[in-house]
Order: structure tokens, then sequence, then C-alpha cells
């Protein structure tokens, strides 16, 4: 039987290099780092002193009523601004998103932490006799997605996903299932967050996650697959594809970005926070989603890498590479973007899809920045520096989150 295709009509993302996609792509084009010194609180105790923050956001230039705001953890309208955004791309109408068979799935790892450590800290003020009746609903994970489905009245499906950093993956893998099967036609998919907090900072630090080597020089801080990387870098954002059956898509003459043609998973089993070491599992997650996509593996010419900058996993997912790839991994070009977006965790699959879309579209390979001294475990062509123009067919977009949550997604170039 033949699968439904899915392919993508719109997308949206506020992002630290720019608040919406033509203007983050252009900073990716440029090799524009997002990385700066910490003004969400005060980081003069904390060893990180930098994030890749969302800088002037104002909810009311992205469809948000600033009252509605108020009452919205920050990870929620991160979503809802990249959701308006992709829905305007995509041209649905208020009656297409209210459609049977229209639905959302999210991702995020952190939900609300900035509403934890506000909400914490009036707690303690108070001597602990009350607490806000607000937090709960405002900081618990399915907000974005349920705040999102309340503001576009989505009522098909509204569904959570919360992997760790490969939350954003993995929700474009359940849509594209979800499509698939015939229970939807239109899905909203894609991640969100907000973990530039005094809590969260502190605790990824005190288990030396992140880099505090480069405090003085923010936007050197993430280098992916370098030999002085010595962390990541977090960062906060969001980033929404609509994903389409395609016939659906021609009905109503959507424009056609690229086709979401595989996705793939698997799971580490192995440790909280590190990956397998050896690359083996990871490297199921790809082959998994090369047979879902019905292509073969000298098919891939662009990765685009979970990459954190951490010497762990750029290690591991070098050698995962050349375990699903064989030789054409030395062939194709590897890029992690995460070198000028930091770390957006829950958003950061979706971030990636989207760039790795473009990519697509504009037949242009991503720079490695940062890379000046590359590690010799990390011997593959990370596009140094320079982004580089060429045709690109076939993409993967990779996360590997804390855990050993594995997901993979294969992009191509749309061809009826």
């Amino acid at each position: 039987m033949n699968k439904r295709r899915i392919v993508i009509t719109g997308m949206g993302a506020v992002t630290p290099i720019g608040k919406t996609v033509p203007s983050m792509w252009q900073s990716i084009q440029q090799g524009k780092s997002g990385v700066a010194p910490i003004t969400l609180f005060d980081a003069s105790s904390s060893p990180v002193k930098i994030a890749a923050e969302i800088k002037d956001f104002k909810p009311e230039e992205h469809g948000i009523d600033p009252k509605e705001a108020r009452r919205m953890a920050r990870f929620t309208q991160y979503l809802l601004a990249a959701a308006n955004e992709a829905v305007a791309d995509a041209k649905l109408t208020k009656e297409d998103l209210a459609a049977e068979k229209t639905g959302i799935i999210a991702g995020n790892g952190l939900a609300g932490m900035d509403i934890v450590d506000a909400s914490y800290s009036k707690y303690i003020e108070c001597g602990k006799r009350r607490a806000s009746p607000l937090a709960m609903p405002e900081l618990i994970a399915n907000e974005a997605c349920a705040n999102v489905s309340i503001a576009l009245g989505i009522t098909g499906s509204a569904w959570t996903i919360a992997t760790a950093c490969a939350s954003g993956t993995d929700a474009l893998g359940l849509a594209l299932d979800t499509i698939r099967s015939g229970r939807l036609d239109i899905c909203l998919a894609g991640g969100s967050e907000s973990g530039v907090t005094e809590f969260s900072i502190k605790s990824f630090a005190g288990m030396h996650a992140l880099t505090d080597k480069f405090n003085g020089a923010p936007e050197k801080a993430s280098r992916p697959f370098d030999k002085d990387r010595s962390g990541f870098v977090m960062g906060e954002g969001g980033g929404i594809l609509v994903l389409e059956e395609l016939e659906h898509a021609k009905a109503r003459g959507a424009h056609i970005y690229a086709e979401l043609a595989g996705y793939g998973a698997s799971a580490d089993a192995y440790h909280i926070t590190s990956p397998r070491p050896g690359g083996e599992t990871c490297a199921k997650a790809l082959t998994r989603a090369i047979q879902d996509a019905g292509i073969a593996p000298t098919d891939i010419q662009y990765y685009n890498a979970h990459g954190t900058s951490t010497h762990l996993n750029d290690s591991t997912e070098t050698a995962m590479l050349k375990i699903a790839l064989g030789e054409h991994a030395y062939k194709i070009k590897v890029s992690s973007t995460k070198s000028m977006t930091g770390h957006c965790v829950g958003a950061a699959g979706a971030i990636e899809a989207i760039i790795s879309t473009l990519a697509i579209t504009n037949s242009y390979f991503p720079a490695t920045i940062n890379l000046d001294n590359p590690d010799e475990d990390c011997d593959l062509d990370y596009v140094p520096n320079v982004g580089v123009s060429g045709n690109i067919d076939c993409a993967a977009s990779a996360s590997l989150g804390f855990g050993g949550h594995n997901g993979i997604v294969i992009l191509k170039k749309f061809r009826d």
C-alpha cells in the first residue's frame, strides 16, 4: 500500500538569531551568533553568564494579546508566535484550523521554568503562606500546546511531547505518522522552550553541561566539533511547521516547501544525561528514518547535526554517522546550526527542521561557525565557518536528547 505523502506548507520560528523565519534564515546565511551576556536574570553569581536569548520579544508583534501573554510562560508565547507565523505562511483559514482532521503536536523539554523561578520566589517572600493559583496552569508542559489550540480553534487533537532535546523532532515524527494513518490531514508540529532562567542555568552549570569558558567572548562559545568546545549554550525559542497530506495541500493550492519523507527513533537505554558510547544505538534512529523514507543512505546530501558543542555528543554523533552511512559519511556535508542559535532544547528539532527545509529550497549548506580547530575524533565535512551553495535533494535533521531519546527526520526536495 502506498503511503500518504506529507509536505510542508508553512513555517514559523522565533529564535535567538531572528524572530521570524526570514530573519532567522538571513542570520544563518550570515553566520551570525545569537549568544550574548544573559539579561533575563542577574547572572553575576552564576558561573555561566551567557545564553542565546530572544531579545526584545514583544507578544503584540506576533499576534498575541499582551493581556493574554501576561498569563503565559515564555515557552507558550514562543510557540504561539511561531504558530501564528506558520498559519499565515500556509494561508490556513479559520475553517481549515477548525476542521475535524486538523491537529497540533508540540514538544518541550523544560516547560515553564521562568514561572517556576518567579512563583517560588514570591512563595518564599510571603513566608510560604500562599502559592499563586496561576503558577501551575502556566508552567505545566502541555500549556503551550493547549494555548495554541485555544487561540487558533484547533479541535482535532492537541498533544504534547516531552523527550528532552528530541521533543521537537519527535513531534514532527508523530505528526508524520498520524497524517499517514489518515487520522489527520493537517498538523501543526514543532516545539518551544524558555530555559534561560537562574535555576535552570545554575543546575545545568552544576552538571558541567554548559560552557563557562567563553563568558568574555559569547559569540565564540558554541563551537560544535571544535577541539576547544567545552559545553553547550542554553538557547530559547519556538518553531512550528505546517504538515499536510499532499493531495489535501494541492486541492487548496498551497505552496509546498519540501516533503517530510521519513522519521526514525531509538533509545540509548544507557544514562540519564550521557549518550551511549560508540553511537550504535543512535545510528539505529538514522537507519530507521532512511528506511521509513524509502531512500538509500547514499541519497543523503546534508545532515543537520544535533551538534551540541559538548565533548560526548559531537564525537558520538560523528561515530554514529559512520556507522549508519559508512564511507558515504565522508561525502556529505554536516553542520550544527546550534553554533549560531545555541541549544534551544525542546524547540531545537523544529527550528533545525525549518533550517534544513530552507537549505533544500535555497540550495545552501549552512555553516558550523567557530570551527577553528577540529577535534581529531570529528573528521567529517562540517562546513566550517562559511556556508556554501549546492544542490540538496535530501537532508536529515537529528535530535539526540538527554536520557537517550534519539529522533531523526528525513526531508526531501518536493517533486510531484
